[in-house]
C-alpha cells in the first residue's frame, strides 16, 4: 500500500500518542522502516498497535474552536501552534512549543469556508447520528491554496493554543459553559477581544525524548508583561521544581504580532532553571504573511 501512494507520506498512530503520534516519510524505505517501528517494535506503545497512513497536505496548519451544545454552536478564536521542537520547524514533534492568535492568513473568505464546508457539517452530522455532544470541538486544518482541508478532530481545546484562545475570549467563561451545557447557544454572541496572544513553550532539555526532572525554576515572580501558565511543575520543600517535558507556557498580549512575542519572549528571559529550553522562532511565519 505505502509504495502505491505519493511522496511523502504520513503515518499516524491511531491511539493516543500526547501529540507526538505522526511520522513524515520522505521515502518508501523510510515509510516502511516507521511502519514497522510503529507496528511491531511499539514505537509509541498501545497508540501505534494501529496506523493510519494518509496523504501529505501542502500548506500552512491552524488549528479552529468550536463550543456547541449538541443544537446550536460558536465559533471561538483560531490559532497556530508549533509542533516541532527545533527552530525552523526541524526535529521531532512534541505536545507543543508555541502558538499564536489570531492567525493572519484566516481571513474572513477562508473562516467562512471552514464555517460552511467543515463546522456546520460536522455540528450536523452529530445530530444526524443522535450524539448529544456538548462541549468543545478542535479541528486541526491545513489551509492549502486558499481550501480548509481536515487534519484531525478532538473533543477538547488545544494545548498551546489554549493559552492564545482564552485570553482573548473577552467575557466571564462559566455563562457560556452553562449556556452549553444547558443548550442555551441559539442566539448567543461570543465578545473576542481583537489583541494578538502568542505564547512560548518552555520545556526540559532533552524533550521530547528523555529529560531530567527535579530541576529547581526561579523568577516565575519577575514576570510582569505576560501571563506564565504551570504544566510539567511540582513544589517539594518549598521549591518549585520541573517535573515534566512542556514545563511552562508564557502567554503575551499586544497590539500587534510582534508586540505580543515580545511580551511572551520578555518574560521567557526571566525564568530560569538547569537545562531551560524554548523555541526562538515562535510567529516568525506569520510576521512575514
Amino acid at each position: 500500500f505505502i509504495k502505491n501512494q505519493s511522496l511523502p507520506i504520513v503515518l499516524k498512530a491511531d491511539g493516543l500518542a500526547a501529540g507526538k503520534g505522526v511520522i513524515i516519510s520522505e521515502s518508501y524505505e523510510d515509510a516502511e522502516a516507521n511502519l514497522r517501528a510503529m507496528l511491531i517494535e511499539e514505537k509509541f506503545g498501545e497508540a501505534s498497535s494501529k496506523v493510519v497512513i494518509e496523504e501529505f497536505l501542502q500548506g500552512i496548519e491552524l488549528s479552529v474552536f468550536v463550543l456547541t451544545d449538541g443544537k446550536e454552536y460558536l465559533l471561538l478564536p483560531e490559532a497556530k501552534d508549533y509542533k516541532r521542537i527545533g527552530d525552523q520547524d526541524t526535529g521531532p514533534n512534541t505536545g507543543g512549543m508555541g502558538a499564536v492568535s489570531p492567525v493572519p492568513f484566516a481571513d474572513a473568505d477562508f473562516l467562512e469556508k471552514v464555517e460552511k464546508r467543515i463546522v456546520q457539517p460536522t455540528i450536523q452530522g452529530l445530530r444526524d447520528e443522535n450524539v448529544d455532544y456538548r462541549g468543545f470541538i478542535f479541528i486541526g486544518l491545513m489551509n492549502v491554496s486558499g481550501d480548509p482541508y481536515v487534519i484531525e478532530y478532538n473533543v477538547r481545546m488545544g494545548d498551546p493554543e489554549t493559552q492564545v484562545v482564552m485570553p482573548r475570549i473577552a467575557e466571564d467563561l462559566l455563562p457560556l459553559l452553562l449556556d452549553c451545557a444547558q443548550q442555551k447557544l441559539s442566539n448567543r454572541n461570543i465578545d473576542i477581544n481583537p489583541m494578538t496572544a502568542s505564547t512560548v513553550v518552555l520545556v526540559s532539555e532533552g524533550y521530547p525524548g528523555d529529560y531530567q526532572k527535579d530541576k529547581e525554576i526561579i523568577g516565575i515572580s519577575d514576570v510582569e508583561q505576560a501571563q506564565v501558565f504551570q504544566a510539567g511543575t511540582k513544589i517539594q520543600e518549598n521549591k518549585l521544581l520541573t517535573s515534566g517535558g512542556r514545563v511552562l507556557a508564557i502567554t503575551g498580549m499586544g497590539n500587534t504580532i510582534q508586540e505580543a512575542l515580545d511580551n511572551s519572549y520578555a518574560g521567557a528571559l526571566k525564568v530560569c532553571w538547569d537545562g531551560l529550553y524554548y523555541r526562538k522562532d515562535i510567529g516568525q511565519d506569520l510576521l512575514k504573511t
